[in-house]
């Protein structure tokens, strides 16, 4: 294998290790085992408002050092050594979820928020090596490799993990909940053994003489920042577009994150919604290769509303469903959408932007997407809590708390329509054309 391939193929890899830890613990397990484990004993709807304030929490942390943690990755040579940090402490965090306790909430939601800051934060470093390793003919390919690395390897050790909680007896486990917790342990060895290829195989550009000081990086990035915050505020086409993009996707990512959540707050069997989410996870690979055929072939526009409009239907589904066989197709519907609506918008946003400088925009862009995901659970928590208050009988029987219960989670699913709304309504606004014109008058 020459050093080119080596290159590309260390760098998907990461891809490949990391998304086991999207799939198992952010979207899978950690969700089922906080509801029924570490947040025993607590009500369904206090339970989802704590999950969501800790996913909320973490966004946030992540948002405010995207920043900072870009700056390097542009403007410095230590990529890789930030890289190894972030992943590592995500890593041990993964781990350490094994050793938290029956009832410790609390503790489980700082370790969670703590692995979420690892795997974001190796991820800004881990885009950041994508030009040095390829030419720009062949990045959109090699950019959909480690896209396609990443749902296969996900998907594969969340196959395994879905069978150690079916048949825990085969893997040498007592029960369920201790093959959850093994899992974790399953993760933490996936993704810090597989991003070994990515520590070893990637080169990284040296350091340029005028950045040797350390502090130079973060400097010269944030002046980087400061000025491109200065040309979008004059470039109201992409300041609009990406206002309407920061709604909708924390939509999307609320739905990734709460799902399985919101399904055990209606009373289904916790196997029926880890399956229904290995089934979004191996029918989003294809899906997202489809929606891109589809933008090209109808147009980008027209598709990213579609997917809002799938979304928005999923959620009003969301909210009226009662079998678990409803939960299995709107898992298929959103593996569907979810991959085609990032890709797209992504894409979209390529056309608004000046070619020449298309990282400093993108570099605006991802820090922007970083604070997706801190509305919504948050929204939900709130939602739900406040209809329970208001719902609730004073005296209320058992059966009466859990349809209450059920009610105030279905109403909390159901204020993520408000994002979806805003997003597609400011959408609405965004002219491409006028913004290629507003790209020109400020390049003359």
């Amino acid at each position: 294998m020459d050093k080119e391939k080596k290159a590309i193929w260390g760098w998907a890899m990461y891809d490949w290790a990391n998304s086991a830890f999207a799939c198992t613990v952010m979207a899978g397990f950690f969700p089922v085992f906080f509801k029924q484990y570490w947040s025993h004993g607590a009500d369904i709807n206090m339970s989802t408002a704590q999950l969501g304030l800790g996913n909320s929490l973490a966004s946030l942390l992540v948002a405010l050092m995207a920043p900072i943690l870009g700056a390097i990755a542009d403007k410095g040579s230590s990529r890789k050594k930030f890289l190894i940090f972030f992943c590592y402490l995500g890593v041990l965090m993964t781990a350490g979820l094994f050793v938290v306790q029956q009832g410790q909430w609390a503790l489980a939601i700082f370790v969670y928020a703590m692995g979420i800051i690892g795997f974001s934060g190796s991820n800004i470093f881990y885009d950041s090596l994508l030009p040095g390793i390829t030419d720009e003919k062949n990045i959109d390919f090699v950019s959909g490799l480690g896209f396609a690395m990443g749902y296969l390897g996900g998907g594969l050790l969340f196959l395994i993990n879905v069978l150690m909680t079916i048949m825990p007896q085969k893997f040498g486990l007592p029960d369920a909940g201790a093959a959850v917790r093994y899992s974790f342990i399953s993760v933490a060895l996936w993704w810090g053994g597989f991003a070994l290829l990515t520590i070893f195989w990637v080169p990284e550009e040296k350091e340029p003489a005028s950045l040797k000081d350390g502090f130079s990086p973060v400097i010269e990035g944030f002046k980087q920042l400061a000025d491109t915050f200065k040309k979008i505020r004059h470039l109201k086409t992409i300041m609009l577009f990406l206002v309407a993009y920061w709604f909708y996707i924390d939509g999307v990512d609320t739905i990734i994150r709460m799902a399985v959540d919101y399904g055990m707050s209606l009373g289904f069997a916790t196997n029926d919604l880890i399956l229904a989410l290995l089934i979004t996870q191996f029918v989003g690979f294809p899906s997202a290769l489809v929606f891109g055929k589809l933008g090209q072939k109808w147009s980008v526009r027209k598709s990213i509303y579609l997917a809002i409009a799938i979304y928005i239907g999923i959620t009003i589904w969301g909210t009226m469903m009662t079998q678990k066989h409803e939960f299995y197709i709107l898992a298929i519907v959103i593996g569907l959408v979810q991959g085609g609506i990032q890709a797209l918008s992504r894409s979209y946003y390529s056309r608004l932007i000046p070619k020449n400088k298309a990282a400093e925009y993108y570099g605006f862009y991802n820090m922007l997407g970083k604070f997706a995901a801190i509305l919504g659970p948050l929204l939900i928590g709130i939602v739900g809590l406040v209809t329970r208050r208001i719902l609730m009988p004073e005296s209320p029987t058992p059966e009466q708390i859990v349809a209450v219960g059920r009610m105030a989670s279905r109403w909390g699913i159901g204020s993520i329509l408000i994002l979806f709304f805003i997003g597609a309504f400011l959408f609405y606004f965004v002219d491409e054309e006028k913004g290629k014109q507003e790209i020109q008058y400020l390049s003359d």
